[in-house]
């Protein structure tokens, strides 16, 4: 049976390119981290910029139902689609469960390698672990998910996929920056305390188009926000589960 992150990332693509929204689901402005661990329904980002035209305000619709497996085809790497660095965005696993931060750093490094870059700080989430791609020359480039399950690693859904103007689906968009570092972060603990949350928002890491910050309780790491460069929009990573730990470089 195909993974859940396999049939997350497959649903997303069938979504882009065939260019229409799904069917709404529950809205995307809750910041619990206990929401089913299937991401079939990927929640959009807040703010007035999303790719879904005709759709505006705080609270957007998530990712609806019909995301079935069987969209990615077959066989080892699995592309998404012409003009997309190659097509290569999703590197199958080998059927082994990935269960230590070494491991996930294994299968990140083999899908970094495609990419020409290198892997930085891997973390551990109940539900995937994520890690941070940078350049040869330090420079953030994108986020990266590998599946505990099967150790399938691709390009995280959500702000990696929608935002990410140098390792994304839209390559070559918006590219502006408006909004500061200080001033994602601000935006982001504005979001929180909206939605009635206590969490406090960590720095804002710049990545090509957004930048991604963690969001803290009592100091410690307790999930993550992204902000996007251009507009503001933020987006919650609902998708990580509980936070465990990390590996730094």
């Amino acid at each position: 049976m195909p993974s859940t992150s396999s049939r997350a990332a497959a649903a997303l693509v069938a979504l882009a390119l065939a260019g229409t929204p799904a069917a709404g689901c529950a809205a995307g402005g809750n910041t619990s981290r206990g929401a089913s661990p299937r991401p079939a329904a990927v929640p959009s980002p807040s703010g007035s910029d999303c790719w879904r035209a005709g759709t505006s305000g705080d609270d957007w619709d998530s990712w609806g139902p019909g995301m079935g497996p069987g969209m990615m085809g077959r066989g080892e790497e699995c592309s998404w689609g012409p003009g997309m660095m190659g097509g290569h965005y999703w590197q199958r696993g080998d059927g082994t469960p990935v269960t230590t931060l070494d491991q996930a750093r294994q299968r990140a490094d083999a899908f970094a390698d495609r990419l020409d870059l290198r892997v930085g700080e891997v973390m551990q989430f109940s539900k995937n672990f994520y890690a941070e791609l940078e350049t040869p020359g330090g420079e953030l480039a994108t986020e990266i998910l590998v599946d505990p399950a099967d150790g399938d690693t691709g390009i995280e859904y959500g702000p990696a996929m929608m935002w990410n103007t140098g390792y994304g689906m839209h390559v070559g968009g918006q590219t502006r920056t408006r909004i500061s570092p200080d001033q994602a972060q601000d935006r982001a603990l504005k979001w929180l305390r909206d939605r009635g949350s206590d969490l406090a928002a960590g720095e804002a890491e710049a990545f090509p188009g957004y930048y991604t910050l963690h969001t803290l309780r009592d100091g410690k790491i307790n999930g993550m926000l992204s902000v996007n460069a251009a507009t503001g929009a933020v987006w919650d990573h609902t998708w990580h589960g509980t936070y465990i730990t990390t590996s730094e470089h």
